[in-house]
């Protein structure tokens, strides 16, 4: 079997977790080039082991590619696919990280010529912290990893990503691209949004701001931990995905509302029953979440 050559784009946190991934799986099995966006990035790539080669030359890093791994935040993905277009081979397959869909495949699909194929994939994993000297190869091990099918990609190609993908170790799903946006939304924007608009609320506090500091512990630490996440990542998710991620925050709104209205009226068992059915539908959701571990 011929060696796979392998691009990443962005070898932060997502693209250099992959890499160090599939080279501990791999080994000289599959040859990676790197891009980030600072020498200093690209030498601690190479220096991590996440590549084995980086290069501010685009033509250079993917020239030879067989698969593109695109892992920059979402509005640049479409721009550097349109730059690194004129230089990758027929048959090369581009996928990529971004936390919206249908907005990425809208576009690439009127750029892309025939013999270039896109996938659609989101690994559904991160920290709080970015960059590549954050990258860990077990970042994706029993993480969800969406794979959109009906991008127009060929059997094969989705044949031939899913031989690298899968040494990820992560738990493969398909969705189409409205439904993970929806889902995206849910599970993922929307809590971004509300753990950043804790930090909000406690910054506002004015006079008591120091006294609330004081207090901060396990509960307002865990609650806003992603609220530390990338903010040009967080931005364009919210310019790609905001018809859902709006809908979503407006429905929060109405609940939050409900029991603002509870507490003012000092409904107990309403506010009771709020929390009770919050903890058997978390405990519920978890349970089933663990259940549907795909070993595909």
């Amino acid at each position: 079997m011929s060696r796979m050559n392998f691009a990443i784009i962005g070898v932060g946190l997502i693209g250099g977790s992959l890499g160090l991934a599939l080279k501990d799986a791999m080994g000289d099995a599959i040859r990676i080039t790197g891009l980030c966006r600072t020498q200093a990035s690209m030498d601690l790539a190479v220096k991590r082991g996440a590549v084995d080669a980086a290069s501010a030359d685009i033509g250079e890093v993917v020239g030879d590619a067989d698969i593109v791994f695109l892992s920059p935040p979402v509005l640049q993905i479409v721009p550097m696919v349109k730059k690194i277009l004129p230089f990758l081979k027929k048959g090369c397959i581009i996928t990529d990280a971004g936390s919206t869909k249908q907005y990425i495949s809208r576009q690439l699909h009127e750029l892309l010529p025939a013999d270039i194929y896109y996938i659609a994939g989101h690994p559904m994993t991160g920290r709080e912290k970015s960059g590549v000297a954050a990258a860990d190869k077990d970042l994706f091990v029993n993480k969800a990893y969406v794979i959109v099918e009906g991008t127009g990609a060929p059997k094969e190609a989705y044949e031939k990503l899913m031989s690298v993908l899968r040494h990820t170790r992560a738990n493969f799903m398909t969705l189409d691209l409205a439904q993970h946006d929806r889902c995206a939304s849910v599970i993922s924007h929307v809590p971004h949004v509300a753990a950043a608009a804790l930090v909000t609320l406690l910054e506002r506090r004015e006079g008591d701001l120091e006294s609330c500091i004081k207090l901060i512990g396990g509960g307002f630490k865990d609650t806003t931990r992603i609220a530390s996440s990338n903010a040009d990542m967080w931005a364009d998710i919210c310019m790609t995905n905001g018809e859902a991620i709006s809908a979503h925050l407006r429905e929060l709104q109405g609940i939050l509302g409900e029991v603002v209205d509870a507490v003012e009226r000092k409904d107990r068992q309403a506010v009771h029953d709020y929390f009770a059915a919050s903890k058997n539908l978390r405990d519920s959701i978890l349970e089933r979440a663990e259940q549907k571990f795909d070993p595909n």
